[in-house]
């Protein structure tokens, strides 16, 4: 087993684990003050080569966005923000030795390119997401697609696009279910992937698709077990996104809880069989496995590791945990702070504040979080949400337009923790510019 405290100095070592939405901008943020200054090593080990925001794979599984447009480099942010990338996955740890033990890594082959093994760390930050959760429904894993990974946004896509194709070109008529895609889980994932759904189809049977009649042939399901799309969430916002969807003609089965998948369609417990031969599950999360069993860490049911107010794990305070893998507290709430992208993204910026304080020997300050509201995008047809902290004190709720400018800011401000406000507003300009040369969909 190969090990890479990968310095002989007396620096800190500061191991963040998962490259994330918040994992990258922790990485990029530490690395750019306590990398460049020598005060500090940051190693940041990630599964993948590339990072895309996790909010935009519904747009790749659609069609609607190129990934090759919006693929970040590890390793060159890395290079340009003075941190490590290690590529590989976590299965363990040795709190006692402080070791983070990784994977061997194989290539598509099968063949080992990357040996397991041991990185030291003084302080070890853990950020590796979650993952959809099936709730052990027969069929579920087998039959179909989650959407946590770009590797399976990517997946899908290509089922859709060569179901489509294939319907074009057979003998035989269009049978139930075969351009039919039911989406499990009416959150945000599953609703914005039903409206860019609604588009990218009819845009890709245009492209000489024309024994597809995509008004009557393709058809979207919506199916979730509670009483209202998007539970999560204030009800008027609810409402408003389930009008929009019906305008799409999108079949949206509310109350229906989904008892098996298998290869021709769904089934649910009041004995509904919807058909479909595509299936996205996009109903509940949880933490990767490996979590409930992290040398004696505590995780809650769903694997979360639970934190402090400090985003320091409860058992030892030099692991931390943040984003959608850590169950941090949200004073005065039945509940734990939302797995959210802005809640990861505020954990960030906290962390970045902690890690300087921890250097120098200071308390480490406790999280606070501020819920923005949220937003909805339905493509290109309207973008709806909700604004806490209004001028009354409550929330505003927002559609359309300004709604849509809300939706967008967010990506923005990623890109700017990554790249900072200049290199952001040109690749902005660079996507407007090359957008209009290009076919609005992905065809392959």
């Amino acid at each position: 087993m190969q090990s890479q405290s990968e310095a002989g100095s007396e620096l800190h070592h500061i191991v963040i684990v998962g490259g994330g939405a918040g994992g990258l901008e922790l990485a990029t943020r530490l690395g750019n003050s306590l990398g460049r200054k020598g005060k500090a090593a940051i190693t940041l080990i990630d599964r993948n080569r590339t990072h895309v925001w996790k909010p935009l794979l519904h747009e790749i599984a659609a069609g609607s966005m190129n990934p090759d447009k919006h693929e970040l480099e590890y390793i060159a942010q890395a290079h340009w923000h003075n941190f490590r990338y290690r590529l590989g996955s976590m299965d363990g740890i040795d709190r006692a030795k402080k070791e983070v033990y990784v994977t061997p890594y194989h290539d598509e082959d099968g063949h080992e390119i990357i040996p397991r093994r041991v990185f030291k760390y003084d302080t070890l930050i853990i950020a590796v997401g979650s993952t959809t959760n099936d709730f052990g429904i027969a069929g579920a894993k087998e039959h179909s697609i989650a959407l946590d990974t770009q590797v399976q946004a990517e997946r899908f896509h290509r089922r859709l696009h060569n179901a489509v194709v294939r319907a074009q070109t057979q003998v035989d008529p269009i049978q139930a279910g075969q351009l039919e895609v039911a989406i499990v889980g009416a959150g945000a994932t599953g609703v914005e992937l039903a409206a860019e759904l609604h588009n990218t189809t009819r845009e890709l049977t245009a492209y000489g698709m024309d024994k597809i009649d995509a008004e009557k042939d393709i058809k979207i399901s919506i199916i979730e077990a509670s009483d209202r799309v998007l539970p999560a969430l204030p009800p008027r916002l609810s409402l408003a996104v389930e009008e929009e969807l019906k305008k799409l003609h999108v079949h949206v089965y509310t109350g229906e809880r989904v008892t098996e998948v298998t290869e021709k369609g769904v089934y649910t417990h009041s004995g509904r069989f919807i058909p479909s031969e595509l299936v996205v599950w996009a109903a509940g999360i949880k933490a990767p496995d490996f979590l409930s069993n992290l040398d004696g860490l505590e995780a809650n049911r769903i694997n979360q590791l639970v934190v402090k107010g400090t985003l320091q794990t409860t058992v030892d305070d030099n692991v931390f945990a943040f984003g959608d893998c850590a169950a941090c507290p949200w004073p005065g709430h039945d509940s734990n702070v939302p797995p959210r992208a802005q809640s990861a993204h505020q954990q960030s910026s906290l962390l970045v504040k902690s890690m300087k304080r921890r250097l120098a020997g200071k308390s480490l300050p406790e999280f606070v979080y501020r819920d923005y509201g949220s937003l909805v995008n339905l493509g290109e047809y309207t973008t709806v949400g909700n604004l806490m902290g209004s001028v009354s004190g409550g929330s505003l709720f927002i559609e359309g337009f300004f709604a849509r400018f809300m939706y967008q800011s967010l990506y923005k401000m990623h890109l700017m923790a990554l790249h900072g406000f200049f290199v952001m507003v040109l690749q902005t300009l660079a996507r407007l510019i090359t957008r209009r040369t290009e076919a609005k969909i992905k065809l392959h």
